[in-house]
């Protein structure tokens, strides 16, 4: 699944007028990226979410005959559901998988999906997170076996810690508050995630919601787990100042 309904207001001004999905970086779109991408690992089915200027990506799709791909549009113009809400939505066109690959449209990433799939299939995770060691003001927090306990905004001072029975957010280092306990390591999400399809029963979120919200709910209880990423180029091209 691409992620492409966002309404991309970081690349204002372009995304008055067009979606963020139409970008153009490198000589390609942002979709054509992230289709490239998706064919290197030998996909060639793919449902491509939509709200921002939807007519324009859907045209868009069928002047290049979708890339050779077999695409599903998820249509979001009605209400715009966020990345949990547009997952949840299109759980439909899952039904039958052994595993999905959920990834943003604004990143670019040589991510070698086929190493990441056989890498989440062996840990019985429910998700697996790609995660890149870089500065950012928000942070997942994982344990020595890389399972998702947390969460951190060093910006607000916010944190989330799954294991503890009332978690709240409160104004002080996840790291520092766990310290006496076992030792947490922030690491930055890169935008693709592997999932198993069972995932998709444990979703009782409704209407619009993210990813992560549904990730630290459901790390109290089941293996969500963080794969450090190997790859050497990486770029959120969603963002006027870009972490590469």
């Amino acid at each position: 699944m691409i992620l492409a309904a966002g309404l991309g207001t970081r690349l204002k001004p372009f995304t008055d007028a067009h979606p963020k999905a139409l970008f153009v970086h490198q000589g390609q779109t942002l979709l054509e990226h992230a289709i490239d991408h998706l064919k290197s690992a030998g996909i060639r089915e793919v449902i491509i979410n939509v709200h921002h200027f939807a007519d324009q990506i859907i045209d868009f799709l069928k002047q290049h005959a979708y890339f050779g791909m077999q695409v599903t549009i998820s249509d979001e113009t009605g209400e715009l559901l966020e990345t949990g809400g547009g997952v949840k939505k299109a759980a439909w066109f899952f039904q039958n998988c052994d595993g999905v690959i959920v990834r943003n449209v604004d990143i670019i990433s040589d991510l070698d999906l086929l190493e990441m799939v056989i890498h989440h299939k062996s840990s019985g995770a429910l998700a697996t997170l790609a995660i890149r060691n870089r500065e950012t003001t928000r942070y997942f927090l994982f344990n020595e076996e890389m399972q998702l306990c947390g969460w951190e905004n060093r910006k607000t001072g916010e944190h989330l810690l799954v294991r503890e029975s009332s978690p709240a957010l409160q104004p002080k280092s996840a790291i520092e508050h766990n310290s006496d306990q076992v030792p947490l390591s922030p690491f930055a999400f890169s935008g693709i995630q592997v999932l198993n399809p069972e995932i998709f029963p444990l979703i009782c979120e409704e209407g619009k919601f993210s990813l992560t919200s549904l990730y630290l709910r459901l790390a109290r209880e089941e293996k969500i787990n963080g794969y450090l990423e190997k790859n050497i180029v990486w770029q959120d091209v969603g963002r006027v100042t870009r972490d590469a």
